[in-house]
């Protein structure tokens, strides 16, 4: 059986070697999202977590319009969607949200920090 700490440091290598190319890089960068390790490959691909922190800069009040377009850019280059869809209301939109934190605690490829998280923010809005 291999070692996980072995095998992540082996796909982080590949995804900062030059040499392979970059279909190769994003499967290294998939398989260390799916094992909970961080991604950080510099070769822009973003993880989930850092386009999560780039939709909530967006509900931010307190973040200045600079980084809000700056925060839009970076979804759109990564193909994801930030407005809400037409005839969405803010309850139904909320009612989407608690699913998705739902749904993580159930998901086996969901890392347990990840689950945690979920867990405070359901229990933050009374919905667990």
């Amino acid at each position: 059986m291999s070692d996980p700490t072995r095998v992540a440091a082996g796909l982080k290598a590949a995804i900062h070697n030059p040499n392979v190319s970059e279909e190769a890089k994003e499967r290294a960068a998939d398989r260390l999202e799916n094992m909970g390790a961080e991604v950080d490959s510099g070769s822009g691909v973003e993880t989930n977590r850092q386009l999560g922190g780039y939709k909530a800069t967006l509900s931010n009040p307190n973040t200045s319009e600079q980084a809000k377009q700056h925060a839009r850019e970076i979804l759109e280059q990564a193909g994801y969607s930030y407005e809400r869809g037409e005839g969405v209301t803010e309850e139904e939109h909320n009612t989407r949200v608690l699913a998705g934190y739902k749904a993580a605690l159930h998901n086996p490829r969901v890392s347990a920090e990840a689950k945690q998280h979920a867990r405070e923010f359901l229990e933050a809005n009374n919905a667990l």
